[in-house]
């Protein structure tokens, strides 16, 4: 077999890892299905120190019993311990996986019914296939294949996208936001590289506010806040769903209008994949 015919057969290798993945999950043998699930609940509360980085989150305590033996762990998330953690209070239920046996390699699991199934692998592994099949058709046969594979999985993405239906869920939980007074209490700083070797600085910071309930809340807040390198110690106001602390914003018409871009997104692409598929088909 010449180089080019084996070029010809990358499609061979991903193809097998997600049939492999596929196969794995089907019989339950994927870490994340063999691993022990429970519901954890947040117990303590720590702060990101003033100019670290935003990377690991809010550090918390997070109390869990093993089941196989009834056993109560309580264990801090410093450290790699699975999702990082931006909205965190006392008695805030998360869950956590642990292999078997071994409680204290805890992880976060912040969207376990994806991870739970074990299949979020073979997934990527699946898109990656096909956007690799559409440049490889692209390549063989022309532009027209391009604007039928592309067009094609540009409206499948965005038909089967969450974006929507997240947007208009948060909509509604802001609907009855409650208005409390809020604190920058630290301001994170990351430092990153761009493709011409310059740095890019970017700040997040630490708030915290309590809720009418009484409940004290600390979140990582990436947007909304102006100048947020100068924003320590800052008063401001957070506005929260009455129902989930962690769906909040310190600015409701921003959070409203970031919404409807995001929904206004997937519009255009369920616009722009089928005629990006007619315009391929009449070339052809």
């Amino acid at each position: 077999m010449s180089v080019d015919d084996a070029l010809r057969m990358w499609w061979v290798l991903p193809t097998g890892l997600a049939l492999l993945g596929y196969g794995l999950a089907l019989a339950g043998l994927t870490p994340a299905q063999r691993a022990v699930w429970v519901k954890g609940r947040i117990v303590a509360v720590g702060q990101p120190a003033h100019g670290a980085s935003k990377r690991p989150g809010i550090p918390v305590t997070v109390a869990f019993q093993d089941p196989a033996t009834g056993q109560e762990f309580v264990l801090s998330n410093v450290g790699k311990h699975g999702d990082s953690v931006e909205e965190a209070w006392v008695g805030r239920e998360v869950e956590v996986r642990h292999p078997r046996g071994r409680p204290h390699m805890f992880r976060i699991a912040l969207h376990s019914p994806e991870d739970k199934n074990g299949r979020s692998g073979p997934n990527c592994t699946v898109v990656l296939l096909l956007i690799g099949l559409v440049i490889h058709a692209t390549v063989l046969w022309g532009c027209p294949w391009a604007l039928l594979g592309f067009g094609g999985l540009v409206t499948a993405f965005a038909a089967i996208s969450p974006d929507i239906r997240t947007a208009r869920a948060r909509n509604a939980l802001l609907a009855q936001a409650i208005a409390v007074p809020a604190r920058v209490v630290a301001v994170t700083r990351d430092v990153y590289t761009d493709g011409e070797g310059g740095e890019i600085i970017s700040h997040a910071p630490v708030v915290t506010f309590t809720t009418l309930e009484g409940t004290e809340v600390t979140v990582l807040s990436r947007d909304g806040i102006p100048d947020p390198s100068r924003s320590l110690g800052r008063r401001l106001t957070i506005h929260y769903a009455p129902s989930d602390p962690a769906v909040h914003t310190p600015d409701l018409a921003a959070d409203r209008r970031g919404n409807e871009r995001a929904v206004g997104v997937i519009i255009i692409l369920l616009i722009a994949g089928p005629a990006a598929v007619v315009t391929g088909a009449i070339l052809l």
